[in-house]
């Protein structure tokens, strides 16, 4: 747990907050901000600065709770679709520095969470993709 951390506060009790689901490693709880009805985030309960930072172990536990809840949010709200986000460092815009998942549901077009992709595949042919994945794979540990 981190003193200064809002998110290891909710989990310690010490910060009021909309709970959905708690388990001995993860917390879930109603984002303030309501993008769209049920929007939730995902913790661990373990404080983990971001994705980077976060061991296989942590992250196992997390992931394998957010299909529980968002069929849960889904039974009760009957969205469309969901949108799960993880905002990765400021440049990415994370604002609180504890590992968090976002399940916003999707209502109707137009509303709540809207990704706009800027696509770049005439910029890469196959061989490109074929150096980047390389790349990228020899460097997993």
């Amino acid at each position: 747990m981190s003193n200064d951390c809002i998110f290891c506060k909710i989990v310690a009790g010490e910060i009021p907050s909309a709970k959905v689901y708690e388990d001995e490693d993860v917390y879930a709880f109603l984002d303030l901000s309501q993008v769209a009805k049920g929007h939730t985030l995902v913790i661990p309960k373990k404080h983990t600065r971001n994705l980077y930072d976060t061991p296989p172990e942590v992250a196992s536990k997390l992931f394998a709770a957010v299909p529980k809840i968002a069929n849960a949010l889904k039974k009760a709200y009957h969205p469309v679709g969901m949108n799960l986000l993880n905002n990765n460092e400021a440049e990415a815009n994370q604002s609180v520095f504890h590992l968090h998942l976002h399940l916003i549901p999707k209502y109707k077009v137009g509303e709540g969470f809207d990704v706009l992709w800027k696509t770049n595949e005439d910029q890469y042919r196959l061989e490109d993709l074929q150096k980047i994945a390389k790349d990228i794979s020899e460097k997993i540990e």
